[in-house]
């Protein structure tokens, strides 16, 4: 058998390998979001729903709907921000300070809180923060009229446990592959600790870093749960906003415009991350996804 056939029966393996998830790809996501691109460019139906037309006015009442960009926009890198703060510790110390006949075990409780659905994990943070939960305990002390179910706080704690595990993984694995190596030499040279931190562990592991934010950052923006059970209908995400466009006022293009514009903003957040991280790590070698 020559080189070429090699190549070509090598190709085509390649294609039937592939080609079922293309073919889910093409079906379930390409399609319905060039259906999406066509809705937001129409006009809706005096009685709710689609119609034809070609026309930017969709895209011109975005504004409307500045109040939900604002809250994504500035709620979803908090959150994500918060959740690389605490997770880093943990990872930390997973990858590099946990006994490794423990490591495993460890790691595995990390994902058990996916084994639960998030649904059931938000009621239970409802009753926590409800007036019946913290706030009831801390009116025995003195402390009256403390409010923390539907506000940006409780959302805020709902979006860091619910994406918590999605942070400390990547940088799990980022921290795990580390070269322990650099870092003795950086303590036999008598660096401090912190020093070797910020210097040595810090840059290696930016890789995990940019990962985690951008996991976790992309899937906030699109978030509706945990600002609806949590922020009670007054903290609104763009989720919140297409869940009413689409459902409730059978307003499809402006839902569908509002639709492609967060696309738009997860693609950029995408790609200036891996920007970031080539440029931090020095190398295109980087998974984001």
């Amino acid at each position: 058998m020559t080189t070429a056939q090699q190549d070509r029966r090598k190709n085509l393996t390649t294609a039937a390998l592939m080609a079922p998830a293309a073919l889910w790809l093409l079906v379930f996501l390409v399609l319905p979001f060039i259906a999406i691109i066509v809705f937001a460019f129409g006009e809706r139906a005096p009685e709710g729903g689609y119609q034809a037309a070609f026309t930017f006015a969709q895209f011109a009442n975005l504004p409307s709907r500045a109040t939900a960009f604002w809250n994504t926009m500035i709620l979803a890198p908090a959150g994500a921000f918060i959740c690389l703060v605490v997770a880093y510790p943990v990872a930390y110390y997973l990858a590099l300070k946990a006994d490794r006949r423990y490591r495993l075990l460890l790691v595995s409780l990390v994902v058990v809180p996916f084994w639960t659905s998030l649904l059931v994990r938000t009621y239970a943070w409802m009753y926590i923060l409800g007036s019946r939960g913290i706030p009831n305990l801390l009116s025995i002390i003195g402390l009256e009229d403390v409010r923390l179910i539907n506000t940006p706080f409780a959302v805020m704690v709902g979006i860091v446990y619910g994406y918590l595990p999605l942070m400390i993984m990547p940088l799990y694995v980022s921290l795990e592959k580390l070269d322990r190596r650099l870092i003795d030499a950086s303590n036999d040279l008598g660096a401090h600790p912190v020093t070797t931190f910020f210097k040595i562990t810090l840059p290696l592991s930016m890789p995990g870093v940019m990962t985690g934010i951008a996991l976790v950052t992309i899937l906030l923006l699109g978030e509706y749960l945990i600002p609806q059970l949590l922020g009670g209908g007054k903290v609104f995400f763009i989720g919140n906003a297409l869940v009413d466009l689409f459902l409730q006022s059978r307003n499809w293009p402006f839902g569908s415009a509002i639709a492609v514009t967060l696309v738009a903003v997860v693609v950029l957040v995408l790609l200036i991350s891996m920007r970031l991280a080539w440029r931090i790590a020095g190398t295109r070698q980087v998974d984001l996804i």
